[in-house]
């Protein structure tokens, strides 16, 4: 295993590596999350892919108690509503029903249910919700009504690529986009002490005794991922892989350049 060669317990930014996105932008998320426990409704987060938008709602949602919260996560969304609905209710535990209009019912019912006899409050996360369905949006407000909309019984994280903000602000979703309550678009450790106070404590929850890259090692990692950790640990995986080829205890500059346009196709 690379790991093992370098003396490692995982390549540094690993989706099973401990969680390391503490910095500025995530703080400003984990208030708003917590305000949207307090004040249920709609959250709307997005990024661009690889900066950690799904590591940082996972890292959240493991901090609840799960007596009080019931979290449902759901990436499989370029389907049509109906399977979306679907989806839902099996993620619930409940078997869903052919009829749609019985399948909301039933989901609907069981999210009350929840709440008023278990005080239990249901989060659903929508990750990739760009690529919801027209139908799903257009319904979406309709489903949270509860109570002649007089109570908010479930809390949905709408999760995406920043391309959903302006699906969103479509007219024909004026009146989904009334119901966000928080919006945060979580950004990229582009600046330079911040990256590289992220990768020297990622080497260090790996396991790491030593440097194994240079400061301009570090630099050049950033640039070139553009601070996104996905990118980062690609970049790192390819480089380690390459330098334990040639029987390096370090990751020079070069290797981190080659495994750069190897990635790049190059």
């Amino acid at each position: 295993m690379i790991q093992e060669y370098f003396g490692l317990n995982h390549i540094p930014l690993a989706k099973n590596g401990p969680f390391l996105m503490e910095n500025p932008s995530f703080c400003v998320l984990k208030e708003r999350f917590h305000r949207l426990l307090e004040h249920p409704g709609i959250g709307l987060l997005t990024g661009e892919a690889g900066v950690g938008k799904t590591a940082c709602l996972r890292h959240l949602c493991a901090s609840l108690n799960p007596h009080q919260y019931e979290v449902i996560y759901l990436a499989e969304t370029q389907f049509s509503r109906f399977d979306v609905y679907r989806q839902i209710a099996q993620n619930f535990g409940l078997d869903p029903h052919y009829r749609f209009a019985q399948l909301w019912r039933d989901i609907k019912n069981h999210i009350r249910e929840r709440v008023e006899n278990k005080s239990s409050m249901p989060i659903l996360i929508l990750d990739e919700s760009q690529n919801l369905p027209p139908s799903f949006f257009q319904s979406l407000p309709s489903f949270l009504n509860f109570n002649f909309d007089s109570q908010d019984m479930l809390i949905v994280w709408l999760v995406g690529h920043p391309e959903l903000v302006h699906i969103l602000n479509r007219q024909a979703y004026v009146a989904l986009s009334s119901r966000i309550q928080v919006r945060h678009q979580l950004e990229a450790v582009d600046n330079r002490e911040a990256f590289s106070q992220l990768i020297s404590q990622a080497f260090k929850e790996a396991g790491a005794t030593a440097s194994l890259l240079s400061g301009s090692g570090i630099e050049l990692l950033r640039t070139s991922s553009g601070g996104k950790p996905r990118y980062a640990h690609r970049i790192l995986t390819e480089s380690f892989a390459l330098a334990a080829k040639k029987g390096l205890n370090h990751i020079p500059d070069e290797v981190i350049e080659t495994a750069i346009l190897q990635i790049k196709g190059g």
